[in-house]
């Protein structure tokens, strides 16, 4: 029994937060192809050792507070996946192992309120069933942009296989992205595949590609935004004009890749990363000198969510907006805690040269 996804406690107006591969019995180590000389894995690109500015960069208008100050650090090289892990591989997975997720699995409150404000009163049980947070797509004006409820909704019978509930489907939709997937189910994925998630360090490294100190991945022009990624256009949450050709979520490799071949690190979907949020992590950090691959914080602390433990979640979504997260920046960040899901966050995977020789 787990306790159910984080995402449901909006429900209650207590907070919400937001801000590899072989047949079916096991993941793909016979296929190679080759980049920059080293060999790598099918599916994966090397990214080369650097030292490269990490956090808020000169010159970017949307930088937060806990993106600041921008810090020097190196990251040792590193081979990551070309997309995100499409539903066709974590169904791989699943049909090796009979995994089940999260979000599927049956809802103890006993446990629940454990991570929850004191006197928080139970929901009634037709509620506390399996499922998982989804946007609202029918919302027709809004009172308040800080109030994230009012655009997302909890779905009971919402996973994985029913990204928009328990009437949908991912038939046809093998190479997207996987979503509905909470920390621990990435865990088990990466068990499974002989992989892990990247930090977030190495996740801006391979972001940066072949650059240094970009804002975004094609380089630090705004206005080509549309074209680069799959991100909100029109009147968040109201009206999305989807000038960039995909209203909500998109198949993997809709958009160009960066300079060194990598797809969607900007928008479509949220990415899982191995670090802690900490809102205060970058201010306590020595920057006098390069901070040689650094894992993130000790301890996870965000305002919003004071109650759990959160992972850093990289890169922005199809919901990413001026006017809302503005997070299709590299240096952006936010939070999602260990038992959540939703529709707009999904996760990669990394090697290193020493877990393949395993």
């Amino acid at each position: 029994m787990k306790t159910i996804s984080h995402s449901i406690i909006c429900l209650f107006s207590v907070v919400l937060i937001f801000g590899c591969k072989k047949n079916s019995k096991e993941p793909n180590k016979g296929a190679f192809e080759t980049n920059n000389g080293i060999v790598a894995p099918e599916g994966m690109v090397w990214v080369n050792k650097k030292t490269f500015t990490q956090g808020a960069k000169e010159g970017d208008k949307y930088a937060m507070p806990r993106e600041k100050p921008a810090h020097l650090v190196t990251v040792d090289g590193f081979f990551i996946d070309v997309t995100e892990v499409t539903n066709k591989q974590f169904k791989a997975f699943v049909d090796a192992t009979n995994y089940v997720t999260v979000a599927e699995q049956p809802v103890n409150w006993e446990d629940m309120k454990k991570e929850l404000p004191e006197g928080t009163p139970k929901p009634h049980d037709s509620i506390l069933q399996p499922g998982s947070l989804i946007f609202n797509k029918n919302v027709n004006k809004v009172a308040t942009m800080g109030d994230y409820s009012q655009w997302w909704t909890w779905k009971i019978g919402a996973n994985w296989k029913h990204p928009g509930g328990p009437d949908s489907n991912i038939e046809g939709k093998d190479d997207f992205p996987v979503v509905h997937i909470a920390y621990e189910d990435v865990m088990a994925y990466c068990k499974w595949a002989n992989r892990r998630l990247p930090t977030e360090a190495e996740w801006e490294s391979a972001a940066q590609g072949t650059e240094t100190d970009k804002i975004f991945t094609w380089g630090n022009d705004y206005e080509v935004l549309n074209q680069k990624a799959n991100t909100w256009q029109g009147v968040f949450p109201i009206k999305n004009e989807s000038e960039d050709g995909f209203p909500f979520i998109a198949p993997v490799k809709s958009y160009e890749p960066n300079s060194i071949g990598l797809y969607d690190m900007m928008g479509n979907v949220w990415e899982l990363t191995s670090d802690l949020f900490n809102v205060n992590y970058y201010k306590q950090l020595d920057i006098s000198k390069p901070i040689v691959n650094p894992k993130g914080a000790d301890i996870g602390f965000s305002p919003d969510n004071p109650y759990q433990q959160e992972h850093v979640i990289k890169g922005g979504s199809f919901l990413c907006h001026a006017s809302y997260c503005t997070s299709f920046r590299i240096s952006a960040k936010m939070g999602t805690s260990f038992d959540s899901s939703s529709d707009h966050v999904s996760f990669r995977t990394v090697a290193t040269p020493d877990m393949l020789n395993k």
